[in-house]
C-alpha cells in the first residue's frame, strides 16, 4: 500500500504505508542468490550470471508487487529456488511484475537508468548484490564482489542485466526502509531513488528487461 504525489522538483514520489512483518521478512531473503565467487573466463559463467540476473530481477519485482498491494499469497515457496526461471514460476513472477502500479515500477526504472549512466556503477552494484546475497559469509561476499565487478568491467553485454537485478533488489529494500520510518515516526517517508538517467541504448537491453520494465 502506498500513496504517490508529484513534486515540481523531484518528480513523482512514492510514500509506502507500514509493511506487515511477514511481508517485510521476504525482502532480505529475496536478495539471497548464488552469485559466483570466482571469475571463470569461459562463456558458461556469463550465461549463468545473465540468467541469475533475470531471476533476481523477476523475484525483486514480484516482492515489489506484493509490497505495493500490501499482501502476499499464502504459498510463496515457488519464489525461492535458484534454478533457471521457466514454466509456471516464470508465469507467476511475470504476472506479478505486470501488476505493479506504474509509480512503483518507476522507482526501479529510475535506479536502473541511473546505474547505467554512472561511472561508479560497478563499485555500487557489486558490493550490494554480493553483500546482501551472502550476509553471513564475509569471505563469499568479498569474493563475489570482486567477481561481479570484473564481470561489469569486462563484459559490457552483462551490464544492463546486472543493473536490472541491482535496481529491483535495491528498490524493495528502500521501500521497506521508508515504510519502517513511517511506522516509527508516524510521518510519510518517500522511497529513496537515485536520479533518473537517460534510457540505455536498445541494443544493450535484453528482451526480458524490456518486458519486465515495460519499456516497449
Amino acid at each position: 500500500m502506498f500513496t504517490a504525489r508529484d513534486d515540481s522538483h523531484l518528480g513523482r514520489r512514492v510514500f509506502p504505508c507500514p509493511v506487515p512483518a511477514e511481508l517485510a521478512a521476504l525482502v532480505p531473503r529475496a536478495h539471497h542468490a548464488a552469485w559466483p565467487v570466482w571469475l571463470d573466463p569461459g562463456p558458461r559463467m556469463l550465461r549463468d550470471v545473465l540468467e541469475l540476473c533475470r531471476l533476481q530481477t523477476a523475484r525483486g519485482l514480484t516482492v515489489l508487487s506484493w509490497l505495493a498491494s500490501g499482501h502476499r499469497p499464502e504459498d510463496v515457496a515457488w519464489l525461492w529456488p535458484g534454478r533457471r526461471l521457466t514454466g509456471p514460476r516464470q508465469r507467476l513472477m511475470y504476472a506479478a511484475a505486470d501488476a505493479i502500479p506504474g509509480a512503483a515500477l518507476g522507482l526501479v526504472v529510475a535506479d536502473w537508468t541511473w546505474i547505467m549512466d554512472t561511472r561508479f556503477a560497478g563499485q555500487v552494484m557489486a558490493p550490494y548484490l554480493a553483500g546482501t546475497a551472502y550476509p553471513d559469509d564475509g569471505f563469499a561476499a568479498a569474493q563475489a564482489t570482486v567477481t561481479l565487478t570484473r564481470v561489469w568491467d569486462r563484459q559490457a553485454e552483462a551490464r544492463a542485466a546486472l543493473g536490472a537485478a541491482w535496481a529491483a533488489c535495491r528498490t524493495i529494500a528502500d521501500w521497506c526502509k521508508a515504510a519502517e520510518l513511517h511506522a516509527s515516526y508516524g510521518h510519510e517517508v518517500p522511497v529513496f531513488t537515485y536520479p533518473r538517467g537517460p534510457m540505455p541504448r536498445p541494443a544493450g537491453v535484453r528482451p526480458w528487461i524490456s518486458r519486465l520494465f515495460r519499456l516497449g
